[in-house]
């Protein structure tokens, strides 16, 4: 099914991507493909965009959609599909009670998706087994915040970030993660050079490249290092003895237990692996200095002690009053586009929507009566580690799962699969196939980006419109839509009768205002009276928005009140305590897992573009030197990674930057683009007991040496057949081909040939090209169709591959003609091609090889003069921090 074009008039709409929620431009253009810029006017980015936002218009085609619901793996009728599951979740609650059902849902919905999942769940079914994938990055944060708030508020904005005078990263690695806000504290930083950066984080990131000071302290120890700070501030007479009074409480406490588990700078320094003097240095400038905001993200969050963490960090915001003004307070930066929108709606299984508290007997009150609903849920539900585990011991025998993959992304993966083969019914909404998708029994078609219509609330509590510009692929729906169909056809019409988004934003925000009267930071009364054109034209803005002026708020807690019984907030006394799984003698280093720069989540979206597919194509393990000599591994072989939960295979990249005892492997691979690269089925699925977020930094792993007698790559038309090769890695190429790589164990001397043919898919009337050196074990083969290149292939057993990236350009031409059909056999180019290395400049394809070349070259000594050589660092700005290296390698 073709698409009906739009004009090229640009639309504007919201990345979705991570949580800084950047504006987009999105224009179709008259041959189909989609031009994205960024929105100048939103005020998160001000025009920029990262290069997974650039390149947000490869990621949209028909490959690999969903365009029609399926039961047992067959295409049928919407009517057929959601009748199915309308009758099946109604005799799951009529049989096992409402609470052997459960949602699992997403920060990639929109906030009105979000809403009628909440209230089907809640209000209608009346179970609260309702968890979303916020819980595996955010919900420390919004426990710390409950806890010392009274309520999940976020006090600052990105204003603050470049107003500071110390900005303090915490377990962000934010160059990476949220570049578009680390290019705004950068341009902050040049226009004020007394602006201080200090990084906290057990690895050296590219986040660290603007830091006047990086403490690499000991993973886990975030609660000792901040209680030390608390302790020196009392000791160094910065206590806002005026603030605590008049708004605080608790500080007494908090302060005995941070001296009582960190009296002094020498037993911290020792605690954390740092050294006193750059231990010292920090705490002087947190301490002498007025604006100061500490920014922190997943470092702090994914822990077992991750709300204490967070609380360690407010504390000291707190005891010294730097909160409620500009340019100082704590800053939780989230990871998904509308993870805050989803702590908005309740999708948290703790929460009910409008930031009303579930074990609140007023709460579920109010909440029933606005929605007028037959039951409301009476106790908090399962969280999403403990929710997949009751799946998997029986006690939920229906799952909802929406848009994503918790087959890939959840601690234990292979008891998650496990879980879900096991489970009776299992619904799964999404836009195209994933590694959960195949273990569905009913699968909903969703639209996706740039298709569908709603809202979604960064990180700073900014409501932005998402915008359809493009209609949604065959029969795919929205998932509002397609969950509202199914309440109907359980009998509940009355609470489900919406026909737009926007009338579902509205009710929302009417609840958010229902009996508030300023007793609630969560408040929408200036926009509840929407029209569906206002709604339409709605700007960004900041909540909570008054009545009044329907203007938004910068900051929280001006005025110093807070969402506590009593109007003030709450230093938590917290303590260090150790994970609860740490290395022993058989698990001897620490598994640390994150993001990289170019790739999101589970690769769904940008797997594939191709350009965000060159700057890193495999999963990789960063190793310290000393470690990777005593576990025998080399920079760039192979390594099988075990810990008691799974095991996988990883790249080596032997690095310093890397803290010894550590190891860090990124998150985003799946079945889909490895053979055995899914981090996550390593993790151990041990949560923090107050939010339920699990230990994804913190895993006791053990690192062998992967023998290989072979490594090679093919590139390809068509899917590889991979079944006799031990290590496997895809990317998207070029001009519609896949990059393989490919290594194995068993030797194929003299049989390359036959084996060759197999995985290339050969045919008898194919045209066939092998070259073959018996002594030094080189093979090489190519297959040709009609005069087309179809599929190459390149094998070496000492791994030294040519470079593959001139290759690509061979799958662009109709017919090959002789001199490229030599070359394919000798290995290299025709003429005088230049090897570019691995791509550091994803948005012009620039690599690392040539960057040096020209640096050594002598006309290219800086980041601009980089750029205005080779346009390197000139587009998105994402790859600038490794620029920087490069410079200082040389």
């Amino acid at each position: 099914m073709t698409r009906s074009l739009p004009s090229a008039r640009a639309v504007r709409t919201t990345c979705p991507y991570c949580g800084v929620g950047c504006g987009v431009l999105a224009a179709v253009q008259p041959d189909g493909t989609v031009q994205v810029t960024g929105d100048p006017a939103h005020p998160a980015n001000q025009g920029r965009l990262c290069s997974k936002g650039l390149a947000l218009g490869e990621t949209i085609g028909h490959e690999g959609r969903l365009t029609r619901p399926s039961i047992g793996g067959e295409p049928v009728e919407w009517n057929t599909a959601l009748t199915h599951v309308a009758t099946g979740l109604r005799q799951t609650i009529d049989e096992h009670g409402p609470d052997s059902v459960a949602f699992y849902v997403s920060g990639q919905l929109m906030t009105e998706d979000y809403y009628v999942a909440n209230k089907l769940m809640k209000g209608y079914i009346g179970s609260a087994n309702i968890d979303t994938n916020s819980r595996l990055c955010m919900s420390s944060a919004v426990a710390g915040h409950k806890r010392a708030f009274g309520s999940d508020t976020v006090p600052t904005c990105y204003e603050d970030l470049e107003q500071a005078d110390v900005l303090v990263l915490v377990g962000s690695n934010l160059a990476w993660c949220h570049p578009v806000l680390y290019r705004r504290i950068e341009a902050a930083k040049a226009s004020r050079p007394e602006m201080t950066i200090i990084v906290i984080d057990p690895r050296r990131t590219p986040s660290c490249d603007l830091a006047a000071l990086h403490l690499p302290l000991h993973p886990g120890s975030d609660v000792r290092l901040f209680n030390g700070l608390l302790a020196h501030l009392a000791r160094e007479g910065r206590a806002d003895f005026g603030f605590l009074e008049r708004h605080a409480s608790g500080y007494a406490a908090a302060l005995e237990a941070a001296r009582a588990d960190a009296p002094s700078i020498p037993t911290v320094a020792a605690a954390c692996g740092v050294s006193e003097e750059d231990l010292a240095r920090f705490y002087h400038l947190f301490a002498r200095t007025e604006r100061v905001v500490t920014l922190f993200s997943q470092g702090v969050n994914q822990s077992s002690a991750g709300t204490d963490k967070v609380n360690a960090i407010i504390n000291c915001h707190l005891f010294t009053g730097r909160i409620g003004r500009a340019g100082m307070g704590p800053f939780s930066i989230t990871g998904q586009p509308n993870a805050m929108g989803g702590r908005e709606v309740g999708g948290l299984a703790n929460m009910l929507a409008a930031h009303l508290e579930l074990e609140s007997p007023a709460h579920r009150d109010l909440v029933q009566g606005f929605w007028r609903s037959p039951v409301i849920a009476q106790h908090p539900g399962l969280k999403a580690v403990d929710l997949f585990k009751a799946v998997g011991s029986g006690q939920i025998k229906a799952i909802w799962i929406m848009a994503t993959n918790p087959a890939v992304s959840l601690p234990d993966g292979d008891r998650v699969r496990e879980a879900l083969r096991n489970c009776p019914l299992v619904i799964v909404s999404d836009m195209c196939h994933t590694d959960t998708t195949a273990l569905g029994h009913v699968i909903f078609p969703a639209a996706s980006w740039g298709e569908r219509e709603g809202t979604v609330t960064n990180s700073e509590r900014c409501i932005s419109r998402q915008r359809a510009f493009l209609p949604p692929p065959g029969e795919a729906r929205p998932d509002w839509w397609i969950m509202g169909e199914v309440a109907r056809r359980m009998g509940y019409e009355h609470g489900f009768s919406y026909t737009n988004p926007a009338e579902i934003f509205q009710e929302h925000a009417q609840l958010s205002a229902y009996r508030n009267e300023g007793q609630r930071d969560f408040d929408l009364t200036g926009l509840s009276q929407l029209k569906p054109g206002e709604y339409e034209r709605l700007e960004p803005i900041r909540w909570p928005v008054q009545a009044e002026s329907r203007q938004g708020t910068d900051r929280m807690f001006v005025d110093g009140r807070f969402y506590t019984p009593d109007g003030r907030a709450r230093l938590v006394p917290v303590r260090h305590r150790l994970p609860e799984n740490s290395p022993d003698e058989r698990y001897p280093l620490v598994l640390n897992t994150g993001r990289i720069r170019d790739q999101w989540h589970t690769m769904t979206r940008t797997g594939r573009s191709p350009r965000l597919s060159t700057h890193i194509t495999e999963p990789f393990a960063e190793i310290h030197p000393l470690d990777a000599t005593q576990l025998g591994v080399q920079d760039n072989g192979l390594a099988r990674l075990e810990t008691p939960w799974g095991q996988m295979l990883a790249r080596v990249r032997i690095t310093r930057d890397q803290r010894q005892g550590s190891i860090f492997v990124p998150m985003h691979w799946n079945d889909h683009f490895a053979a055995s690269g899914r981090v996550d089925a390593l993790v151990n699925p041990v949560v923090d007991p107050v939010s339920g977020e699990p230990e994804f930094k913190h895993t006791p792993v053990r690192v062998l040496p992967q023998p290989c007698a072979w490594e090679g790559f093919a590139l390809v038309r068509e899917d590889l057949d991979t079944q006799a090769v031990d290590y496997w890695v895809r990317s998207l190429g070029q001009h519609g081909c896949w990059r393989y790589r490919l290594a194995g164990a068993a030797e194929h001397t003299g049989a390359w040939s036959s084996w060759a043919r197999t995985c290339l898919g050969a045919c008898p009337d194919d045209e066939w090209l092998e070259y073959q050196d018996g002594g030094t074990g080189r093979y090489r083969a190519a297959l040709i169709r009609q005069g087309r290149l179809v599929s190459c292939l390149f094998i070496d057993p000492t791994g030294k591959l040519p470079p593959w990236q001139w290759l690509e350009g061979l799958f662009a031409a109709p017919v090959l003609d002789g001199a490229s059909r030599m070359s394919l056999l000798a290995g290299r180019p025709p003429g005088v091609v230049e090897d570019q290395g691995e791509i550091v400049c994803s948005c012009f394809q620039v690599g690392r090889k040539r960057i040096l070349r020209a640096i050594r070259e002598g006309d290219a000594l800086t980041v601009e003069a980089i750029g205005g050589k080779l346009n390197a660092g000139t587009g998105c700005g994402s790859c600038v921090p490794e620029l920087k290296r490069l410079l200082a390698s040389v």
